[in-house]
Formats: C-alpha cells, sequence, structure tokens
C-alpha cells in the first residue's frame, strides 16, 4: 500500500488535534491567569487603605475584571467547554 493522500489526511488531522488541544491549554492557562489577578485585585481593593490606595485598587480591579472578560469572551469563542471552576484543573498535571 502507498503512502499516499489518505495517510497525509489522517496524518494531518492527527496534527490539528493536537494543535486544537495546546490551544485549549492555552486558552485554559490565561483564563485561570486572568481570574487569579482579578481574585487578587479584588482582595487588593478590600484591604486598601487611603484615597490614592483605594484609587489604584479601583484602577487595577477594573482593569483585571476587563481582562478576565476578555478571556472568557476567547475561550466562548473557541467553543471551549469547562467545568474547572467546580472540579479543579481541566487538564492533569505531568508533573
Amino acid at each position: 500500500m502507498r503512502w499516499g493522500y489518505k495517510h497525509s489526511q489522517k496524518w494531518s488531522s492527527g496534527l490539528r488535534q493536537i494543535q486544537d488541544q495546546e490551544s485549549k491549554e492555552f486558552l485554559y492557562q490565561e483564563v485561570t491567569r486572568a481570574r487569579r489577578e482579578w481574585e487578587q485585585a479584588c482582595w487588593a481593593f478590600q484591604n486598601a487603605v487611603g484615597k490614592d490606595e483605594v484609587d489604584v485598587a479601583i484602577y487595577t480591579l477594573e482593569a483585571a475584571e476587563r481582562k478576565y472578560q476578555i478571556q472568557l469572551k476567547e475561550a466562548k469563542q473557541a467553543n471551549v467547554e469547562w467545568d474547572v471552576f467546580k472540579h479543579g484543573s481541566y487538564f492533569s498535571s505531568s508533573d
């Protein structure tokens, strides 16, 4: 049997699946990073003292919230489905 078009298609399909998985993992990391930054900004706002510190905390919180929204929107557009916030990490750790 010749190694031709069918094998090439199969290999190409496998490569796309790997790239899709890597893309989903990257999106997952970006979403969780943005959520962590948002949580830290919430904490900073709750613990801010003085007008200047409160102003900086508000600015930081708004920026973190917007970044989190953007990351969630990207994940939604990529049709990624995670239940990570209920069950922990979506991807198993290889450590």
